[in-house]
């Protein structure tokens, strides 16, 4: 296995060397907004010029745009920004363009084409501290990554406590839906993950993608990492833009409580990102369902609070927009047959 290069060195000349990510700039990170201002406006100046200019005129142009960028992700959160753009003088700028069901439309995948995923080290935070590696999109953050490497007699356990107890969950950059969508806890072994800071009491899921049949990961093949596969594959362009384009998703709930005074409604929101078994499942059936089209029985087997409702959530709406590689639709009609009242 690897034994020259520090563990952190190695995750990220893989993701610029074969995961398409490119080196992001650290003194481009304004601790405030918790954005990169410039990647942005190159943004939108590259794949929306004549939205640009119409706004170019104004010597304040960037810090406006900035500033509807900024009100828009504290009022209607990061992943409905990164799908829908925002609004600029009463005109839609888009942040991110993810890749259609079709390859009918050149410009649309032009456009796709576009997307600047960046992995920049150690960034300094509004509150000081420094996480290893944030993921942007067009200069917006996406997702942090603390690393630990046993050799040195840390694991990924010493990540998660430090999420918990080190990282400030008003921080700009760890608002929860506001900026980064998720958080990874790495070491050699093992992926965990959080969708919202909470401080002691923040919620960690195992990303592993299981060893025989039980918790954890297989070994690596060759120099791989057991973990190898979260930055290779997971985390490659084009798999983290269809999670955030067709995976990741706000789950509502709302509770009633009787009071003294009456009925009150708490609701509770959950951002889901989904697990790796999930995104294994989705993935493995469309790929094969593309190529040998309909009429085939599959068989899957999920464990009890494994997340069957959301596995059979993304793979029906994957299945009704799937089209094979000539562009023709495979399935005009999805049947869900069920006897879990949750998934209506």
């Amino acid at each position: 296995m690897h034994t020259e290069e520090k563990f952190e060195d190695i995750i990220e000349r893989e993701l610029l060397q074969l995961s398409g990510y490119h080196q992001g700039n650290a003194g481009g990170y304004e601790p405030e907004t918790a954005l990169f201002p410039t990647e942005i406006i190159n943004f939108i100046q590259t794949t929306q010029p004549t939205q640009w200019q119409r706004l170019a005129n104004n010597s304040d142009a960037q810090k406006i745009v900035i500033d509807s960028l900024t009100k828009e992700l504290k009022s209607r959160g990061m992943l409905d920004v990164l799908r829908n753009g925002f609004k600029c003088y009463g005109k839609t700028l888009r942040v991110a363009y993810f890749q259609p069901n079709t390859g009918m439309n050149p410009e649309t995948l032009a456009l796709y084409e576009k997307n600047r995923l960046t992995i920049t080290r150690q960034v300094t935070i509004k509150t000081g501290r420094i996480p290893d590696i944030l993921l942007s999109l067009n200069g917006l953050p996406i997702a942090t990554i603390e690393l630990k490497n046993p050799l040195t007699g840390q694991t990924y356990q010493n990540a998660i406590y430090q999420y918990r107890t080190e990282r400030d969950p008003k921080d700009p950059l760890f608002t929860f839906k506001q900026r980064c969508l998720v958080h990874f806890a790495v070491d050699t072994e093992e992926v965990w993950m959080t969708t919202k800071l909470a401080g002691e009491s923040t919620h960690f899921l195992p990303f592993n993608k299981g060893n025989n049949h039980g918790a954890g990961n297989p070994v690596g093949d060759n120099e791989e990492y057991r973990t190898s596969y979260f930055w290779l594959e997971v985390l490659q362009k084009d798999s983290l833009l269809d999670i955030l384009a067709r995976f990741l998703h706000i789950e509502t709930k709302e509770t009633k409580i009787t009071t003294a005074t009456g009925v009150n409604y708490q609701k509770k929101e959950t951002l889901i990102f989904p697990r790796y078994h999930q995104l294994d499942v989705v993935g493995k059936l469309i790929a094969h369902t593309k190529q040998h089209k309909a009429g085939h029985n599959y068989l899957i087997q999920h464990s009890a609070g494994s997340g069957k409702s959301n596995s059979i959530a993304w793979l029906a709406h994957r299945l009704a927009n799937l089209h094979d590689n000539h562009d023709e639709k495979i399935f005009h009609t999805v049947v869900v047959i069920t006897d879990r009242t949750v998934l209506d």
